[in-house]
């Protein structure tokens, strides 16, 4: 089977199926991350190296499985196709964001509220109608960016082990890759590598983004706000984003109770539902760019 053809089928099986509701094999990584975590990080006092270490222990023995597995007849096959597909989370966005914007066009501001608490870290009981829809867009860019754009390219670059190799080394950023006492020195490693493996894939992203939106605004916001967000691959995706969406995004959020003032993002008016489906219909039509171009490398170079 083809790169394009494994492509097409992974992403199909994300449509048809979204993620797995049984036997995710994410759910059993998270349960060895945990428990690497309480060996090398037991009440806070892991080192970087600890963390280093208890990374490359979760992170490389599946990847080099899957790189011997990808060499063999079939098996190969099967396996990028069930890898990508077990990485992407490109319904699963859709289905978490559907029910913020359904809420917020029939004025439930509650369930609104609780819909966006699912999938954002910041505090969403006191949000009003216009911050629930911010959090949401900014959520569907970000989280594009990693869970569908990133993917896609390190499938596209490495297949099977680069797929497994990123999914991975997001999940443990995601678990250890926080500025708190208990992990700013052990979550440095996956942080950081986080960073490396979303370099090139966040700036393809903003610049998908941007391509597929106001473009000149996007770029400009890039460009000028990109710099003043904290994080080195969010800030292009999201600056971009907002930009390509012509809405303004960022600004003060509360977080686990202390209020944190985020730089502006983009340009033009406040957030609203319509930014909800504007943003999942700019992620949708990145993707089917992305799979046009692709396809249509892999034909050229056959």
């Amino acid at each position: 089977m083809s790169l394009g053809l494994s492509l097409l089928a992974g992403v199909a099986l994300d449509a048809v199926f979204g993620e797995p509701r049984r036997f995710h094999p994410l759910v059993g990584f998270g349960r060895l991350a945990d428990w690497l975590e309480s060996r090398f990080n037991a009440a806070g006092r892991g080192r970087r190296l600890d963390g280093l270490l208890a990374w490359a222990l979760a992170v490389l023995p599946p990847t080099f499985l899957a790189g011997l597995l990808a060499q063999l007849p079939l098996v190969g096959e099967l396996l990028a196709v069930l890898a990508l597909y077990a990485a992407l989370g490109l319904r699963s966005l859709g289905e978490h964001a559907r029910p913020v914007l359904e809420a917020l066009q029939r004025g439930d501001l509650e369930a609104a509220r609780r819909g966006v608490g699912r999938v954002v870290s910041r505090d969403t009981s006191a949000l009003d109608a216009g911050g629930v829809a911010r959090a949401a867009s900014e959520s569907l860019l970000e989280n594009g960016s990693d869970a569908v754009f990133a993917a896609l390219f390190w499938f596209a670059v490495a297949g099977a082990p680069g797929v497994v190799l990123h999914r991975l080394a997001n999940t443990l950023d995601a678990m250890w890759g926080y500025r708190t006492p208990r992990f700013e020195r052990f979550g440095w490693a996956a942080a950081r590598i986080d960073d490396v493996l979303n370099y090139v894939p966040a700036r393809l992203a903003a610049l998908t983004y941007a391509l597929l939106g106001h473009t000149w605004l996007a770029l400009a916001c890039w460009r000028h706000q990109a710099p003043l967000w904290d994080s080195p691959n969010a800030g292009p995706v999201m600056a971009a984003g907002a930009g390509a969406l012509g809405v303004e995004l960022g600004g003060a959020a509360v977080y686990h109770g202390a209020r944190h003032e985020r730089p502006a993002l983009g340009a033009g008016g406040p957030a609203d539902a319509g930014t909800i489906a504007a943003a999942w219909s700019l992620l949708q039509r990145g993707v089917l760019l992305w799979l046009a171009l692709i396809l249509l490398g892999g034909w050229l170079h056959a």
